[in-house]
């Protein structure tokens, strides 16, 4: 018997209520979730607020949606086939939007955990509460800019200037921050709280996994941007986060950094969230090749970035050298800073550590799946990986490099992914100077 087989005889989610407490500054939101003979929970958000004239209704309809969103990480414990909106109300096209999110969001956890499911099946959405769409006026002004600590981020910061926000910060997230020239107050900072239940059923062997934070992350800045005013919510996805983890398939870890993911949230605000503010991802017509090439020029933030999932468990926040991520950020900045930089910044030699050479080659697509990171695609590692045994003595490489040059080593270099332009993106016009002339500065460099 399948773990999910165990849970079938919970098959009733409930989306029941939230509550929205309005403070000074801020908004205090309390979900309401149960699964039917089993428990419920309470997960919440803090937002700032410094708009004055809030349109409480309009909160309230996208606090519900964020609600839809929040579920789905209390949701998976046991996959129930009903999901009773109790709350609120979808039309039939919002249930495809939030099947699809449900379905290809959790494409990674479905994997791991063996849970075969059909995308049209798998979960019946029933409204018993009443449709909460409003018309409202608004005239925002002004960006505000994703924060998340790693390359990414850093890379955006220094071509925008605007309101950075952070959910759930972190020093390394705020230091950022910092360097980039923002004061503390001018940061906007979210509470995101899980519910201490989720917790409780992870350790007693129910269900876990990866779940699309950055869908969660859509809706929060929506509501966020409305709040405080802002007219464009900037993101840091690129192109590459298009890439499925399991070949043949649309398996991806990054499904909710996808373009996919980014058009399908800006047609679904245009129906129903009132289309008056511009979401979309400043580094999306580059790849992650590109961008490292950039990062590798803000010497600033070097020794402040951190993008290890497994070091961010870690206070302070480290690169624990040993997994995908590292591994990835390490090959990618190679070209430009290995050696002496880069063993500055990790600690050590990552290419000189054979236990990696499994995942090196996994990284580079000499397997079946790549990692289940936010990890660029086998096209650019590949490169990136040429491009630094060419500066190198290939008589003296350290083992990972060695075994490349020995097994897989090819002439890359009419890929140019120096000079790569992805076109399918949503940056408005009058941002696409800013990327096409940082990379115009760091060729002439």
């Amino acid at each position: 018997m399948t773990k999910l087989e165990e849970f079938k005889k919970f098959n009733t989610f409930r989306y029941i209520d939230y509550e929205i407490t309005y403070l000074d500054k801020l908004i205090k939101i309390v979900f309401h979730f149960a699964i039917d003979d089993l428990t419920d929970f309470k997960p919440s958000l803090e937002i700032p607020v410094s708009k004055k004239d809030i349109d409480k209704d309009y909160v309230d309809y996208l606090v519900f949606n964020i609600g839809m969103i929040e579920a789905i990480s209390y949701w998976k414990c046991v996959c129930p086939y009903n999901f009773i909106i109790e709350c609120g109300s979808l039309d039939e096209k919002q249930e495809e939007f939030f099947r699809k999110i449900f379905y290809y969001g959790l494409g990674e956890f479905f994997y791991v955990n063996q849970i075969d499911v059909d995308e049209d099946n798998f979960i019946k959405f029933i409204s018993k509460g009443n449709s909460k769409k409003t018309n409202i006026k608004y005239d925002g002004i002004g960006d505000m800019i994703a924060i998340g600590g790693g390359k990414d981020s850093c890379v955006t910061l220094s071509l925008v200037k605007g309101t950075p926000f952070i959910i759930n910060p972190k020093q390394v997230m705020l230091d950022c921050a910092y360097e980039a020239g923002y004061k503390d107050e001018e940061i906007i900072k979210i509470k995101r709280t899980i519910d201490k239940n989720l917790l409780e059923l992870n350790s007693q062997g129910f269900l876990n996994g990866h779940t699309p934070f950055s869908a969660m992350v859509a809706f929060v800045s929506y509501l966020t941007a409305y709040l405080n005013n802002k007219k464009n919510i900037i993101l840091s996805n690129e192109s590459s986060a298009n890439e499925a983890n399991v070949l043949g398939t649309k398996i991806n870890h990054q499904y909710s950094k996808s373009f996919e993911f980014e058009s399908d949230f800006n047609n679904y605000q245009k129906e129903y969230l009132e289309n008056i503010i511009n979401y979309f991802s400043l580094l999306r017509p580059l790849t992650e090749y590109q961008i490292g090439m950039l990062f590798a020029k803000y010497k600033k933030f070097h020794h402040i970035f951190k993008s290890c999932n497994v070091g961010s468990k870690s206070e302070p926040w480290c690169w624990c050298g040993k997994c995908a991520k590292c591994l990835f950020v390490f090959s990618l900045l190679s070209p430009y800073l290995y050696k002496d930089e880069l063993v500055s910044i990790f600690g050590k030699d990552l290419f000189a550590d054979a236990k990696l050479l499994p995942m090196f080659k996994e990284l580079l697509g000499y397997e079946n799946v790549k990692p289940f990171d936010c990890v660029g695609t086998f096209e650019e590692i590949n490169y990136a990986i040429y491009k630094t045994i060419n500066k190198l003595d290939k008589d003296n490489l350290p083992i990972l490099l060695k075994d490349y040059y020995d097994n897989y080593y090819k002439d890359l270099g009419e890929l140019d992914l120096e000079h790569r332009w992805n076109n399918t993106h949503n940056v408005k016009d009058e941002y696409i100077k800013l990327v096409r002339d940082a990379l115009d500065e760091r060729e002439n460099n």
